[in-house]
């Protein structure tokens, strides 16, 4: 669980501790994270679906773990290379949500599936489904799979006539077992009108139902229906169609989920559990501050984060470059040498995937170090 050889190791258990890290550093608060894990395992019982979170989000097996300690089922994962590194680290009930199409990728599914039996794949063609099909009769196992459905995305997934011709075809094949459907509406994950939120989104998954309802007067009856995300959790129930919820970022949360609810005036139901830690560096110019964290410790697609604390109210973060950030401060305000800054990312998942471990924090102390195995697995 912990993590030795790294710089702020030493610090760990240490009364105050939290406040020597040496920085950059990326920081979770184990109480928020567990109140998050918490809620969101609450309320997908209470709309009837079970859940298997998306671990692409912290690509972490100890948050895998603690989430499958909450009731999910296991975890979904976007790419074959982070669910190899969770079944190394003893994670089971993984659901690989991006299709895998390579012979190469379709000889470590099958090798996986010796592994883990019960890994799940999502296909979207009937020529990939022929090609996994002849590599799970070669190496001598059956795959599971999953038909992923074009819910409006359009990123991946078969259209609602493909999708009911390749859920028969998989289903007739020998060497490949229908486990059922995915569908994800990623389009409408972030809008912020909460009515236009709830209408687009039940009318995407009206798409899923209709392909899950035309299997079932075939005889084909999805045992699982898999899908929906942070921004729709309260609406996806209403659908009356998945089995199981895919949500992840709820985990950790980000400024732009977080701005799903906040935009509108509304609380957000979930913590902003995982910060970026970063300490001023120079402070030589009225009314600027430079700190340790600049591009590299930040995704920058949707812009500068959010300052949670350290700094006086009104104060804006900006980029400074590859290695720096900057505070422009209000006024009058002032910052010393090595003061902390928490950063709320404005997108959780490839800030992730910038670190190798998050710094667990609980009060004062820094209690671990929990390796995040899977980042950088882009394969």
């Amino acid at each position: 669980m912990t993590k030795t050889g790294f710089p702020n190791a030493a610090l760990i258990g240490v009364a105050g501790g939290r406040d020597l890290i040496e920085t950059p550093a990326l920081v979770i608060e184990l109480d928020a994270l567990e109140r998050n894990l918490a809620a969101m395992a609450k309320a997908a019982k209470a709309a009837g679906m079970k859940l298997r979170p998306h671990a692409k989000t912290h690509k972490c097996a100890e948050i895998a773990r603690r989430q499958i300690a909450h009731g999910a089922l296991g975890v979904c994962v976007a790419k074959l290379g982070e669910a190899e590194v969770l079944a190394d680290e003893g994670i089971r009930g993984l659901l690989i949500t991006s299709p895998v199409v390579t012979p190469r990728g379709h000889e470590r599914l099958c090798a996986l599936m010796k592994r883990t039996p019960d890994t799940m794949a999502v296909v979207d063609h009937p020529e990939v489904a022929r090609a996994l099909s002849a590599a799970a009769a070669k190496a001598g196992v059956k795959v599971n799979v999953l038909v992923d459905v074009n819910v409006g995305l359009s990123r991946t997934g078969a259209s609602p006539d493909g999708a009911v011709a390749l859920s028969a075809q998989i289903a007739n094949d020998a060497n490949l077992i229908w486990r059922g459907l995915q569908g994800y509406a990623g389009q409408v994950q972030h809008i912020e009108d909460q009515a236009e939120r709830r209408e687009k989104s039940l009318a995407s998954l009206g798409l899923l139902r209709e392909v899950r309802d035309r299997l079932a007067v075939q005889g084909l009856l999805a045992e699982i229906v898999s899908g929906g995300g942070t921004g729709t959790f309260d609406i996806d129930g209403e659908a009356r169609v998945f089995t199981e919820l895919q949500a992840g970022s709820y985990a950790v949360m980000d400024r732009q989920y977080a701005e799903v609810w906040t935009k509108s005036g509304a609380r957000p139901p979930f913590e902003a559990a995982m910060q970026v830690m970063t300490s001023v560096i120079s402070a030589n110019v009225p009314g600027l501050v430079t700190t340790d964290a600049g591009l590299k410790a930040f995704a920058t697609e949707a812009g500068a984060p959010v300052i949670a604390s350290g700094a006086p109210e009104g104060s804006k973060y900006f980029f400074f470059g590859d290695e720096q950030g900057g505070v422009i401060l209000p006024p009058g305000a002032a910052l010393s040498h090595g003061a902390k800054i928490l950063c709320h990312p404005p997108h959780c998942d490839p800030t992730v995937n910038l670190y190798d471990v998050f710094h667990v924090v609980e009060g004062d102390r820094l209690v671990a170090l929990w390796p995040i195995e899977a980042r950088g697995r882009g394969a």
